[in-house]
């Protein structure tokens, strides 16, 4: 089981868009699919500290970048989970 709450999202112009946190339970590997909610998506890349990375596990501080999202479609304060409808977090809007 994989979860981690979204900190921040930007874009990268020419990469995608790109959601950060740190890993709250289980691991996460490039390709791996992900759901925000019950959208599915695919792990395009990890990075850590400028650092491409393969995989990453809990505690870890990362952003995954998603070559197939908007940012519009992945709103901080979501949880990305390794199974559909696990989102345990809340989403606010101000």
């Amino acid at each position: 089981m994989f979860s981690m709450p979204i900190d921040d999202v930007f874009y990268i112009k020419g990469r995608g868009v790109v959601a950060t946190g740190t890993i709250a339970e289980g691991s996460l590997r490039v390709g791996d699919q992900v759901w925000i909610g019950d959208r599915a998506t695919v792990v395009d890349g990890i990075e850590s500290f400028r650092k491409r990375r393969d995989e990453a596990s809990v505690g870890d501080t990362i952003g995954v970048l998603f070559r197939s999202l908007t940012k519009a479609e992945v709103d901080p304060g979501a949880v990305l989970t390794g199974e559909r409808g696990e989102d345990r977090g809340a989403t606010f809007r101000l």
